[in-house]
């Protein structure tokens, strides 16, 4: 299974907080609401600090796509520094969490996946050759922060800025041909096995 999400069709709505709108890139089940997905991607544009939504029994994982960065004080560990250069940052979404903007508004990945339930990994890649992707995971997201890259193949498809692909776990490896340098996030997402 190989599906285009496309930037235009993406869903805008409140934070669980109501501080800003978040934009849903994909969610699982495809019904879910903010209590009860199994993972859900999404970007959102902060404009100012403050308090992250608490998300209970939930890990997240975030990233910085646009502007200058955050620093995050998480509950229990010293504060965390994420611009757009650093590696994804991951941690409980179930922690009290401040954020503190380093100048001014900025947009950001945010990953999140059910504790117990799934489990995901977040990985910046930027191509500008011809490269195979291995998924190897029940769900896969690439998003294509800038550039245009095709998805070589039979009937070859073309996504541009914050469009998206989803791969199935039938998927296991995608040629990326760049049209010039392009960012992507690479979103690898798996069940947790069930205890015998």
């Amino acid at each position: 299974m190989l599906r285009i999400l496309r930037a235009a069709e993406y869903r805008s709505m409140p934070w669980k907080n109501g501080g800003g709108l978040t934009t849903e890139i994909a969610v699982s089940p495809a019904d879910a609401g903010l209590d009860d997905f199994d993972w859900r991607v999404s970007m959102a544009r902060v404009d100012g600090g403050g308090p992250f939504s608490g998300f209970a029994g939930v890990d997240r994982t975030l990233a910085v796509l646009e502007g200058e960065g955050v620093v995050l004080d998480i509950a229990g560990r010293p504060a965390a520094t994420v611009t757009r250069s650093s590696a994804p940052l991951s941690f409980p979404a179930d922690v009290p969490t401040q954020a503190a903007l380093i100048a001014g508004p900025i947009t950001d990945l945010n990953v999140m996946t059910r504790r117990g339930r799934m489990t995901h990994a977040v990985e910046r890649v930027v191509i500008s050759a011809p490269t195979d992707i291995r998924s190897a995971a029940d769900a896969t997201l690439i998003l294509c922060l800038d550039g245009e890259i095709a998805v070589a193949g039979a009937a070859p498809v073309r996504i541009g800025p914050r469009d998206t692909l989803l791969l199935g776990p039938d998927v296991v490896k995608l040629r990326l041909e760049p049209a010039r340098t392009a960012s992507l996030f690479v979103i690898r997402i798996d069940r947790v096995a069930a205890n015998d």
